[in-house]
């Protein structure tokens, strides 16, 4: 462990005493901080050369960024447990037997949820619900279950208190399904987040048009392209955080990204940055992230003392690490402008070609990289198009076209996003507020789904112009909980000061409504 200044150990006593004295952390939240400023006092990661000048520095000119993962990675970012295991043979540690009917399976699930650990110190895979929660809904009669999964999602939405905890259903029509839909629509809580895995031929037009219609109401579910993903992860994927695409019982022991419109800053011209500056950032950034994944793995004990793995519902050899990014328009846009161009990412088809370019630039560059503990994905990382930071000012997420430029009609815009979806097994999307007449014609968001999946578009997310609930990046929060939160109050979930500072910092209340 390598020392550290006296003035750094005095910078963060005083932030120590800000988080205590808060008015407007809950005592969890406070509890939260108050561990990530311990952690914040070590060096114990590798010193990876030309780090400190792209991490560690004002935000305008940052390059890299860790994402709040603290200097000693205690556990894995996220985590997604095989909670079918769970379902069929309990769990030795918490003393918990197999559940027998849907008043035993929702409990179990509810105190599982309790011991599974994230970058959030919540549950960010909370299981195939439809498939865990199916075999048990006929124990009951109709009535019961429907008021046992409303009592379940409430319990979730007030003790996970995070909504990057992520649960996924389909493509398979349920009772269960419909169940969730009917709660949602009631509830329009924001936890948990939600995917709906789409396939043609089997989700029924009548199951999708009865998840748009919960997604209209409570912005929830997304659509996950399951052909896509089943085809990249050989069936055994998950839906985590915000619409990571995992392994299922593995996860990813880390997500750092590039920030590219800094990295483009840095650049004299388009080929300095696809030549050098790029190529540079990106290497200093996998060293980083190796550092990080060896004090994991060898130091940190998580896979030799955690049940989760002792007992089986994860193996390390399942986990991989992303591989992030964003700021594609922000790094075109800024390139052309310092070569006289005047088109603009999203609207002009060479700003766009220039964004494959880099992409193809990125992806080559992560297929020659290895990592011996990345087993899951032959020892390569997974690229993610990040979503943002709620101190983000001026920085567009991942691969999307900023807010307030996008195209008119929105085949344009689809068009943009299907040249860059494929890059991404770890997770992209986009998000479309929808107007309040579509509330009458639900037809229309189940076309744009199923042509867009049809182009190899990703991951879409909706939600009503109208709505309390709203996706801000990936997550969702509340409108009437970000007001409380503005107005000095204290509120429940941690990510709605995420989704406040997303608010005024990224324009997100201000996107093209279709």
């Amino acid at each position: 462990m390598r020392p550290i200044s006296k003035d750094r150990v005095e910078k963060t006593r005083e932030e120590i005493l800000d988080i205590i004295k808060s008015s407007t952390l809950t005592h969890e939240q406070k509890v939260t901080c108050l561990a990530n400023k311990a952690d914040s006092l070590l060096e114990v990661l590798d010193e990876v050369p030309g780090l400190d000048e792209l991490l560690n520095c004002p935000q305008e000119d940052r390059c890299i960024c860790d994402l709040s993962e603290g200097h000693a990675p205690l556990r894995p970012r996220y985590i997604a447990p095989d909670y079918q295991k769970l379902m069929k043979e309990g769990c030795t540690y918490l003393n918990l037997a197999p559940p027998t009917d849907l008043y035993e399976a929702l409990n179990t699930l509810l105190i599982f949820y309790k011991h599974v650990p994230s970058v959030t110190n919540y549950p960010v895979y909370l299981g195939q619900l439809d498939d865990l929660i199916e075999p048990f809904i006929d124990t009951v009669d109709e009535k019961t279950a429907a008021k046992l999964i409303k009592l379940f999602l409430l319990n979730v939405d007030r003790t996970v208190l995070d909504s990057f905890a992520h649960a996924d259903i389909g493509p398979k029509p349920s009772k269960t399904a419909h169940f969730i839909f009917e709660a949602e629509k009631e509830l329009e809580d924001a936890v948990p987040n939600l995917s709906l895995k789409y396939q043609e031929g089997v989700s029924s037009d009548e199951y999708l048009k009865e998840a748009v219609e919960c997604a209209l109401v409570s912005a929830k579910p997304s659509f996950a392209n399951h052909n896509m993903f089943s085809k990249e992860f050989k069936g055994e994927y998950v839906i985590a955080s915000c619409y990571n695409g995992l392994y299922l019982g593995g996860g990813s022991y880390t997500l750092c990204r590039l920030i590219l419109g800094n990295i483009a800053k840095r650049s004299s011209s388009i080929e300095d940055f696809k030549t050098k500056q790029l190529p540079y950032v990106m290497d200093v950034m996998a060293k980083y992230m190796d550092a990080r994944i060896k004090f994991e793995v060898e130091e940190s004990g998580f896979f030799e003392n955690n049940f989760l793995a002792r007992e089986g519902f994860i193996a390390r050899d399942k986990f991989t690490a992303m591989f992030g990014l964003v700021g594609m328009a922000d790094a075109v846009n800024m390139l052309f402008e310092k070569e006289g161009k005047t088109g603009r990412y999203g609207s002009d088809e060479a700003a766009n070609q220039l964004g494959v370019e880099i992409m193809e630039i990125i992806d080559k560059f992560n297929q020659s990289h290895t990592n011996k503990y990345c087993e899951a994905t032959d020892g390569h990382f997974l690229l993610h198009a990040q979503v943002g930071l709620a101190e983000d000012v001026g920085v567009t997420p991942g691969t999307r076209i900023p807010i307030g430029e996008e195209p008119e009609e929105l085949i344009d815009q689809l068009n943009v996003l299907s040249k860059f979806h494929k890059y991404f097994p770890s997770g992209t999307g986009d998000i479309f507020p929808i107007d309040l007449t579509v509330h009458r014609n639900p037809e229309y968001v189940m076309d744009i789904i199923k042509g867009a999946f049809a182009k190899d578009i990703r991951y879409m997310s909706f939600y009503s112009s109208d709505s309390d609930v709203i996706r801000v990046t990936g997550y969702l929060v509340k409108r009437s909980e970000m007001e409380k939160l503005d107005a000095g109050n204290n509120v429940i979930q941690d990510t709605t000061a995420l989704g406040l500072g997303a608010a005024k910092n990224g324009h997100i209340l201000e996107r093209k409504v279709r």
